[in-house]
């Protein structure tokens, strides 16, 4: 089994990173995730919204990984999340569905403010990793590591794309309520003054 463990500052706010979260599939900087549906989604009576879902994935790995797991196109993954905005933490925890008796991978994501910057929010991302019955086992731990190692950059570049998609989204809707607004007191104006 290999342990991976990284962390990540996201200079935005809190509320701003978790939106895009929940926003950041599909993207065009890791279309590796290509769908995803939601279980079950709801809110406690303590106000943690709980959500359940299912990614599909496309992973482009060679063919005679493909030959030893038996691994296909799509492979999914299922994700269990909750977010808790008075502690402001969310927590996502991924598993593969696929492969299981060969591969095991438990992914856990934890958005949080900086403790030294509210402004800001770090996230600290880790993965266990089994592989089991298959030669080159050591081998396989390392190439996997290797790929959450490059999603996980992929993942963090996504969530910036986000956040800039959201708030260009805001301006754009913005600049159309002002000038909307300006267009309706002009003819009101008018419709009064005439």
């Amino acid at each position: 089994m290999k342990l991976w463990t990284s962390q990540h500052v996201f200079d935005h706010p809190w509320q701003t990173v978790v939106h895009a979260a929940w926003r950041k599939y599909p993207n065009p900087i890791n279309p590796a995730v290509n769908g995803l549906d939601v279980v079950e989604r709801k809110v406690t009576s303590d106000g943690v919204l709980r959500s359940s879902r299912v990614l599909s994935t496309e992973w482009h790995i060679p063919s005679w990984v493909t030959k030893l797991i038996g691994l296909s196109n799509p492979s999914y993954a299922y994700e269990y999340s909750e977010v808790c905005p008075a502690e402001q933490r969310m927590e996502l925890k991924t598993v593969n569905l696929n492969c299981t008796k060969f591969v095991s991978v438990d992914e856990t994501l934890v958005y949080k403010p900086h403790p030294d910057d509210p402004g800001k929010t770090l996230l600290e991302q880790s993965a266990a990793i089994t592989v089991q019955g298959i030669p080159l086992v050591d081998y396989m731990e390392g190439l996997m590591e290797s790929a959450i190692n490059s999603n996980a950059q992929k993942g963090r570049q996504a969530m910036e794309w986000v956040i800039g998609t959201i708030a260009r989204e805001y301006q754009e809707l913005s600049h159309k309520l002002t000038s909307e607004y300006q267009e309706f007191s002009h003819s009101v104006r008018h419709g009064i003054d005439g």
